[in-house]
């Protein structure tokens, strides 16, 4: 089955979480998997497993408890939110799948532009080399099969953040999703401990040297996730 894709642009938070709740709650056998790319204004959202001392000093910036996994992020503008609503059990495959998936289609969208990313083992998401983001030189904090990454804490050397992942799965089904940074005012994310890492460094394309827009990053974000959680 193809992905309908919906570009809705500027759209506000908790309304769209809603509608993710609603479309998911809703859903038959029938239902065509839809994946819908987004920006919003800002704020932090906070994830289950969120805690509060996480979030240092949000000033203005709203601070809204969600549902999905993980802990606290910061949206705004200049940033590609993706949101597939996928029916996993259609899909064929699980949960651990669908964000190694979700995750290939982020480098496959960074490779586009030039750029590497890559994966820490323990940390979901996606990172860069600060000094050189277009090498293709493995991490050595890669993931590894044979190794216990709960065992120790993931390892930022030399890194920063691109893209941020949180996820829910109901009845079978995704929704939120993963939020790839383009062109955004990063200074938010100095307030608070990105995705509970203190001193996590997050950057965006503009940051390394891609100079692209919100559409194009969208539409190729867009194409990749259709391509990757495809069954």
């Amino acid at each position: 089955m193809t992905i309908d894709i919906r570009t809705l642009g500027r759209v506000d938070y908790a309304t769209t979480v809603q509608a993710m709740q609603d479309f998911t709650a809703a859903r038959t056998q029938e239902t065509t998997d839809t994946l819908w790319l987004c920006e919003h204004a800002p704020l932090y959202t906070q994830g289950i497993a969120g805690k509060s001392d996480h979030v240092l000093n949000p000033g203005t910036i709203p601070v809204v408890a969600t549902n999905r996994g993980g802990q606290v992020t910061y949206h705004g503008p200049g940033q590609v939110v993706a949101y597939p609503l996928i029916d996993l059990q259609r899909t064929g495959y699980f949960v651990k799948e669908y964000v190694y998936r979700v995750e290939e289609a982020v480098i496959r969208t960074l490779a586009h532009f030039g750029v590497t990313g890559h994966r820490v083992g323990g940390a979901p998401g996606i990172y860069v080399r600060l000094d050189d983001p277009h090498s293709h030189a493995m991490l050595p904090q890669r993931p590894q099969k044979h190794v216990n990454v709960e065992a120790s804490p993931p390892d930022f050397d030399g890194l920063g953040k691109i893209a941020a992942l949180g996820i829910k799965v109901s009845r079978h089904s995704t929704y939120h999703g993963v939020a790839l940074n383009v062109a955004m005012d990063l200074e938010p994310y100095g307030r608070i401990n990105p995705c509970g890492y203190a001193g996590l460094k997050t950057v965006d394309l503009s940051t390394i040297g891609v100079h692209t827009t919100w559409e194009e990053a969208a539409q190729v974000l867009g194409l990749q996730l259709s391509i990757r959680l495809a069954p």
